[in-house]
């Protein structure tokens, strides 16, 4: 059940990546859903990660509880590149002022998740391929 639920979260998290490079042409009107789609990927990224790693729990909405299991899951496989973790922080800490916020927000800040959201692809797909992951190759 547990690789399922991997490939769930690793399919989702690419999907939302994908709708934020399709749509990253055009942060004037477009760019509060860019952002929200590279925060979110990080997350589905985040949650494919902890599964696959034997957590138990699925999504929710406590994503700063997520990202400290995650690295307490990361430490039990004395898995010690979680530069990641801090990315994924700072888009976490940005994520209601983006959806919830009254004020614009920036391109400059749009850009900045966008890239953030990137990094964290990247740092996730090599912790999945590293650690072997069931699931995460065949997603």
């Amino acid at each position: 059940m547990q690789e399922v639920h991997v490939r769930h979260y690793l399919h989702r998290a690419r999907d939302f990546l994908k709708g934020m490079e399709l749509l990253k042409d055009d942060l004037t009107e477009f760019g509060h859903s860019t952002a929200l789609l590279g925060i979110h990927g990080a997350i589905s990224y985040c949650d494919a990660l902890r599964v696959g790693l034997g957590s138990r729990r699925l999504s929710s909405d406590n994503h700063t509880s997520a990202t400290k299991e995650l690295k307490v899951l990361l430490a039990a496989r004395k898995f010690e590149e979680q530069q990641g973790i801090e990315g994924l922080k700072k888009m976490l800490a940005q994520k209601s002022m983006v959806a919830y916020s009254p004020e614009r927000v920036s391109i400059k800040d749009i850009v900045g998740i966008i890239q953030q959201a990137r990094r964290f692809a990247v740092w996730a797909e090599a912790v999945g391929r590293r650690l072997k992951i069931e699931g995460w190759k065949d997603a």
